[in-house]
């Protein structure tokens, strides 16, 4: 299949969000924007956001952080107008934990999580007392488990919902191990372990080779962990609100998802544009 071809096969898959729509971008007040986001292939992608929203009235100012935790901790300080990194679930617990007001206002892409394994090519070849590393923070812990179970290895108790915690294992016909360790470091690692679920992003900051060291993923249809552009709640209906989420909807954003990312993030607006 052709490159273009397969990536508007990637981007019709997609049934994801709600859009502000491509064909024109809202004009706002010539202002500056302070937006926290991940270092690293996100920087690449907002600088085609920040040249779209120049067009209409928006200086965009990156801060560039490498810990989860701390862009909301900034945006709710109002040291950041917006950030952009999280999805729903994240969130969720971020505001049960420290109670931020903090609201979503548009969706971005979808970065299916993935296991990894440089010591078996499939999920079946996982040996009995296998040890699986997985992000330590509730959300990424609560969604690597509900992959492990989705590919018949643990299964969880009822009614867990998004949020499981090794604690709620009621069965585990291999004996695996869950190995907890901080987001950024269980990629780094996926060499001392049998396998290691890992983030999109920083599998590929680890050197993860994806796919070929990819041995399941998560669902991409109907998938709850879109990321999204937040802000504080009282800015939720601002005019420059709907313009940044405007500028960042835009079929050059999507393309620079897909090719920062080697086709392993995919945009998670509704309608995004085909290549």
């Amino acid at each position: 299949m052709k490159k273009r071809t397969l990536l508007g096969a990637m981007l019709a898959s997609l049934a994801l969000g709600v859009s502000f729509g491509s064909a024109t971008l809202a004009h706002a007040a010539d202002q500056t924007l302070r937006v926290g986001i991940m270092s690293g292939e996100d920087e690449d992608v907002w600088r085609v956001v920040a040249a779209n929203a120049a067009k209409h009235g928006l200086t965009i100012k990156l801060t560039t952080f490498s810990e989860y935790t701390q862009p909301n901790e900034a945006l709710s300080s109002h040291d950041l107008d917006a950030n952009s990194f999280q999805h729903k679930p994240y969130l969720d617990a971020q505001i049960k934990a420290r109670g931020y007001k903090i609201v979503p206002v548009g969706f971005t892409y979808v970065q299916p999580i993935g296991l990894y394994s440089r010591k078996v090519k499939s999920v079946a070849d996982l040996p009995q007392g296998a040890t699986i590393g997985v992000p330590n923070d509730p959300s990424n812990e609560g969604r690597s488990l509900l992959l492990l179970q989705a590919q018949g290895l643990i299964t969880l108790r009822d009614d867990v919902g998004l949020l499981p915690t090794a604690r709620d294992i009621a069965k585990n016909p291999k004996n695996i191990h869950i190995k907890e360790l901080d987001s950024g470091i269980v990629g780094r690692a996926i060499g001392d372990l049998d396998a290691a679920i890992v983030n999109t992003d920083w599998a590929v900051k680890s050197g993860i080779k994806i796919p070929q060291e990819r041995i399941a993923q998560e669902k991409v249809t109907g998938n709850p962990y879109r990321n999204f552009i937040a802000v504080n709640e009282k800015d939720a209906n601002a005019p420059w609100v709907h313009a940044l989420v405007e500028s960042y909807q835009q079929p050059n954003v999507a393309s620079e998802i897909i090719a920062v990312y080697h086709g392993a993030t995919l945009p998670a607006w509704k309608d995004a544009p085909q290549q």
